[in-house]
């Protein structure tokens, strides 16, 4: 269940709020449609129930706000607008990583692929997808975790008349196993058809909350498009013609060519037009709607008024209604109708309704779907005819599903039962074990059996999914290993630089070495890429702050940091002696300071630009305060600093190993002093007051926001 409170949006200056005391709600087992004209509030009704942008209000789903659920994606599946996910990635490891952050198998994301259709496009990348093949990653995405709930905004735009019956067999396929499903859309017609009720808003409020068929009846009629240079005169014609034969006919001036004639068919006012000698250009027959809800009359459901049709105008009543269920018949058996397929009871559409029921929206109460055949693994299909189709448990009718174009035909495909939370019904628990999942589906009771995958290791396997998804860490290690053995060479032809800036390539005329900058550029794009190509979270600008995220990509970017630090000189070492031959280089009689000094700079780089690209949500934000740094804060604290200290530190480690409850041996004292003494250098303290001002900046901005997506 879906409850939504009065949401209203945060002003805007000087101008009213998009949302205004929105107040709705979505059933379990049931399709809800959100219908509005383009700019009405649809999208951002949506982001008000998903704490992605701030006003007033709750949405309650199945009786806890969002915020308030430990794993929201498991309770909600969002679709909003493209996939968001890097072009780079392909479908199989987009999903996958999916799968690490929602805590599920990553055996699910195969199944899911299956299900939607998209199994020969695993390794496709995101960035080559069509349209219709995106909402199908993005639907499998959004039902990876098994959730109770979908949200989905105008997911039909775009998509062909098969695309859109395929989809919406997909959400009727949720609602029919007790999921509820919400949609928003600005076209009455599909509304109507697809939905089983329907929530209109105008100006971000409430106009009606009607079911299907009260909606059909009082908001859509069939009328007549005409297009005529004469537009003036043909009306006039028409309005006494009709007064002449004592007929109502309503006629609306849609722009200065267009009329909408309500009341009438294009036989009549072709002939009207060929005897008055009146040029037309179009004439179709379509479905509309009346117009704006608000004016008073008829009422829906919720006792909001619908518009009236004026009496001296209009049709009788049973005349409009019988002729509003032939066109909606007709245009439903063109969309759905490709889809049907013959089963042991007749013909039956993707949505789980007989075609024939589904069209009569206005001749009584729409029946409630059954089990979704191609879901429920226990239904028995049976052909008629050649019997090519498979029969039995399990079987996938022909034609379920209407996957798109591909590069194979998946029309036969079986499909894994172990989506939508059925998986364990036809397995070794057998016919007992699996009777009272079914009458819990039945009875309109989500059931979900996906098996989780908890523990405190999630986010960082959703860390390595995400960094090694792409070919972005090895083109940046390649990069830098490049600039650091040239830099290295030049600078041992030169002579007169110490061997531990000859090994890390550091010329005292940059700032950074090509591994630090490398290491930063790295915890850039650990929030950076979230912020721009978001995978936790339904849009931009909504990526969590939990600390078992940060500390998954501190750790993940902390050991690649190292690594690239070690392949970096150990590249710089080979080359200098392949060159040179050992003469730049000779055993160090202390290396531990150095090596310690050389890790922290690269850990302390590459923590730098995670905490501010995760600060300001940005990877070339990220980079610069890397940058900044050295450029600005290590001189102020040279400034600061300079000088010898008035008292010395001489014994500091005996007294550090009086404070601890357990002895260290005294060989630690070593590595004390030495971290101690790397620390006390300008970059070393630089590089630790930065992070600590953006581990309390990125803290800050966490408590201010109610997103925990």
């Amino acid at each position: 269940m879906l409850q939504a409170i009065g949401l209203t949006s945060t002003p805007r200056r000087q101008l009213p709020p998009i949302v205004d005391g929105l107040t709705f709600e979505a059933r379990p087992g049931c399709v809800t449609a959100l219908l509005g004209d383009p700019g009405s509030g649809k999208t951002t009704a949506l982001r008000l129930m998903l704490e992605l942008e701030p006003g007033r209000g709750v949405t309650y789903f199945r009786g806890r706000p969002l915020h308030r659920i430990p794993h929201p994606g498991r309770e909600v599946g969002v679709l909003l607008g493209d996939v968001p996910g890097h072009p780079a990635r392909t479908v199989r490891n987009q999903l996958r990583m999916l799968c690490a952050a929602a805590g599920v198998a990553a055996s699910r994301a195969d199944t899911m692929m299956e299900v939607v259709g998209i199994a020969g496009l695993r390794d496709e990348r995101l960035g080559s997808l069509s349209l219709g093949m995106e909402r199908r990653v993005g639907l499998a995405a959004a039902l990876l975790a098994d959730p109770c709930t979908l949200l989905l905004d105008e997911p039909g735009n775009g998509l062909s008349a098969k695309e859109r019956g395929w989809l919406h067999g997909m959400l009727r396929g949720h609602a029919s196993l007790g999921g509820a499903v919400l949609f928003t859309t600005g076209d009455a017609k599909e509304a109507a058809v697809n939905a089983d009720r329907v929530v209109s808003i105008a100006s971000g409020r409430l106009v009606a909350d009607q079911d299907a068929t009260d909606f059909a009846r009082t908001r859509l009629r069939p009328r007549v498009a005409v297009r005529t240079p004469h537009a003036a005169r043909l009306a006039d014609v028409l309005t006494r013609e009709a007064r002449a034969a004592q007929r109502a006919v309503e006629i609306v001036a849609e722009s200065g060519s267009r009329l909408s004639v309500y009341g009438s068919n294009c036989a009549e006012i072709g002939e009207a037009a060929y005897r008055h000698g009146v040029l037309v250009h179009q004439l179709a027959d379509e479905t509309g709607q009346t117009g704006d809800a608000r004016d008073g009359g008829d009422h829906g459901d919720a006792g909001t008024p619908v518009p009236p049709v004026p009496q001296a105008r209009t049709r009788p009543a049973i005349q409009a209604r019988s002729e509003l269920h032939s066109e909606l018949r007709s245009e439903v058996r063109l969309e759905v109708g490709v889809q049907a397929t013959r089963t042991g009871t007749g013909f039956q559409s993707a949505a789980g309704v007989r075609p024939d029921t589904a069209a009569d929206v206005g001749t009584g109460p729409r029946p409630h779907p059954g089990p979704h055949p191609r879901l429920d693994p226990h239904s028995e299909a049976r052909t008629e005819g050649t019997g090519d189709t498979p029969s039995g448990p399990g079987a996938v009718p022909e034609g379920w599903g209407a996957p798109a174009p591909g590069p194979q035909d998946r029309d036969s495909e079986a499909v894994n039962p172990e989506c939508w939370g059925l998986e364990g019904r036809s397995r070794e628990a057998g016919d007992a074990g699996s009777a009272a999942p079914r009458r819990q589906a039945s009875a309109g009771r989500p059931v979900s059996t996906v098996r989780r995958v908890g523990g405190p290791l999630r986010p960082l396997r959703y860390e390595l999914r995400r960094v090694f998804g792409t070919a972005t860490p090895v083109l940046t290690a390649a990069a830098v290993l490049a600039a650091s053995v040239l830099i290295s060479l030049v600078l041992a032809r030169a002579g007169h630089t110490p061997q531990g800036r000859l090994l890390a390539a550091w010329p005292e005329l940059l700032p950074l070495p090509p591994a630090a900058v490398g290491a930063g550029l790295l915890g850039a794009l650990a929030f950076g890429e979230e912020y721009r190509f978001p995978a936790l979270a339904a849009d931009r600008g909504t990526v969590p702050r939990r600390m078992g995220l940060l500390t998954a990509k501190l750790g993940v970017c902390g050991a690649l940091a190292l690594l690239l630090g070690a392949l970096a000189v150990a590249a710089d070492a080979a080359a200098l002696r392949l060159v040179f031959g050992a003469a730049p280089l000779h055993s160090p009689a202390e290396w531990i300071a150095p090596a310690a000094s050389w890790a922290g700079l690269l850990v302390g780089c590459a923590w730098a630009g995670v905490l501010a690209s995760g600060v300001f949500r940005s990877a070339t934000a990220g980079l610069a305060a890397v940058f900044a740094v050295p450029v600005m804060v290590v001189p102020l604290l040279r400034k600061a600093l300079d000088g010898p200290s008035a008292y010395p530190m001489n014994g500091i480690g005996s007294r550090l190993r009086s404070l601890s409850w357990a002895q260290w041996p005294p060989e630690t004292d070593r590595l004390v002093l030495g971290a101690l003494r790397v620390m006390a250098q300008p970059v070393g303290t630089a590089l630790l007051l930065s992070l600590m001002v953006l581990l309390c900046a990125y803290g800050f901005t966490g408590l201010r926001s109610r997103v925990r997506w």
